[in-house]
């Protein structure tokens, strides 16, 4: 595989698990129906806040095993691709819905910047998902490991901007197509998790060649 396809292969996953309705799209959602389009950008913002710094400690992990103890290099591979599988499986089996967006409590752009950037830090999944995602990506072969983060960090950013961005920007219609077609919500789900499933059976495979 080349880092080209790598990176395509990243951001097909990233997209995938990101427009799966969860904590920070809702939370999106509930400012910018409250409070307005810059409050839901603002909690935007602070979403993509929460991504940069999971995606830091996620590089840092990778870079200390790549470069202090390389020989759990591949086995955190292993175990990462089936973590990965295992979540994808999950979600193929089950059916997300969103039943109501409730309002937001937020008083000024700057408490939804805040907020949204907790929310995302406290996600326990997030930092499971992290660590099992960048081993699959973040590869000592494709060179310095600290540009590979920077790109991958910055299409985490992007992409976080244009999906959760887009949906403060259009919050009315975004809340009907939740709230009113839960089969919509639920196939989003399951294909993301058929995503993630190919792609740790792909790193599986990969993993089983070098060895």
């Amino acid at each position: 595989m080349t880092y080209t396809e790598n990176l395509w292969l990243f951001f097909t996953l990233l997209f995938g698990i990101i427009v799966v309705p969860g904590m920070d799209m809702i939370f999106v959602l509930a400012n910018s129906l409250t409070c307005g389009r810059a409050s839901g950008l603002a909690a935007t913002a602070g979403i993509m806040l929460g991504g940069l710094v999971h995606s830091l400690y996620g590089a840092l992990g990778v870079g200390l095993l790549a470069n202090l103890l390389p020989v759990l290099f591949k086995p955190l591979l292993i175990v990462g691709a089936l973590y990965m599988a295992w979540i994808g499986f999950t979600l193929i089996r089950s059916a997300i819905t969103v039943d109501h967006v409730g309002p937001a409590d937020t008083r000024s752009q700057w408490e939804a910047f805040r907020r949204g950037a907790v929310t995302c830090l406290m996600n326990p999944k997030a930092y499971l998902f992290m660590l099992a995602i960048y081993p699959q990506f973040l590869r000592p072969d494709f060179g310095p490991l600290a540009p590979q983060a920077a790109v991958m960090a910055a299409m985490t950013a992007a992409t976080q901007l244009a999906v959760y961005g887009g949906l403060a920007i259009v919050a009315g219609r975004a809340q009907s197509a939740l709230v009113g077609n839960p089969a919509v919500t639920i196939w989003v789900g399951r294909i993301s998790g058929l995503l993630l499933v190919v792609v740790s059976a792909l790193t599986l495979w990969e993993a089983v060649e070098i060895g």
